[in-house]
């Protein structure tokens, strides 16, 4: 275990999108250092992550009150929220459909605006020094070939996150981003073992030389909600193996 087991003891943690390859580990990890995990995804499974689940489309504003107001009746103030939803719709842009460029952006963006602004004041209500956590990408500064529009959208809510840190700042609350570099865990995974061409262009891509663990940039989100990042704000956390420290090659 990286960190003291009870790293995050009595903290309360909700988090969206916690349903994904990259979700479920999260939300284990921060258990396993003692929090409370409260996790929202819009179907539930058989076996659901964290302690409480809460199946719900967080695109819609009531929905995003619904999950912070449930969790709250569960387990008291929220201390962190994880706004972790995250879908990409590969294409080239000179093609790409308008109604995937939307759908990345509401996914994206717009979940991440309505849970932050809703932990957020509850967190005020509830007179808690919290903090929002936001899953971004290396690529929000990095193009990547046929995901621009998932680009833009990271690059967005980096933008988001800081806004909020600067406006939130008066009332304690704080806001970072975590940006992981190319995971080995959902589509990144699939593409690695299925794709030649990807996998050659990730391996020239990562400075390091091998996929990045979930396990590591669960790690990450351990220490940004334990007391060691307290004097955080408006900071992305580049945990991406190097991805982002000079541009792809052209091969």
């Amino acid at each position: 275990m990286t960190f003291h087991p009870e790293a995050l003891g009595r903290r309360h943690i909700v988090l969206s999108g916690g349903c994904g390859a990259l979700g479920v580990v999260i939300a284990e990890r921060l258990q396993q250092h003692g929090a409370k995990v409260s996790v929202c995804d819009l179907v539930k499974p058989e076996s659901p992550p964290g302690d409480f689940f809460f199946a719900a489309d967080l695109t819609k504003p009531e929905t995003s009150r619904q999950f912070v107001d449930a969790a709250r009746r569960q387990f008291g103030p929220i201390h962190t929220a994880l706004c972790h939803i995250g879908v990409v719709a590969p294409g080239p842009l000179v093609d790409y459909k308008v109604e995937d460029w939307n759908r990345t952006f509401e996914a994206n963006v717009k979940t991440a605006f309505l849970l932050g602004q809703a932990a957020a004041r509850a967190m005020i209500d509830d007179g808690v020094r919290g903090q929002l956590v936001f899953t971004t990408s290396w690529v929000a500064s990095v193009p990547w070939p046929d995901i621009g529009a998932y680009s833009a959208s990271k690059a967005a809510m980096n933008q988001l996150m800081r806004s909020f840190a600067r406006e939130l700042a008066p009332q304690g609350i704080r806001a970072n981003a975590i940006a992981p570099g190319i995971v080995g865990a959902g589509m990144a995974q699939k593409q690695w073992d299925t794709d030649p061409a990807y996998r050659a262009r990730a391996q020239r891509a990562i400075p390091l030389g091998e996929l990045q663990t979930p396990e590591s940039v669960a790690d990450a989100f351990v220490f940004l909600c334990s007391p060691a990042a307290s004097y955080m704000t408006g900071a992305v956390l580049l945990v991406d193996g190097g991805c982002s420290l000079y541009p792809m090659d052209s091969g």
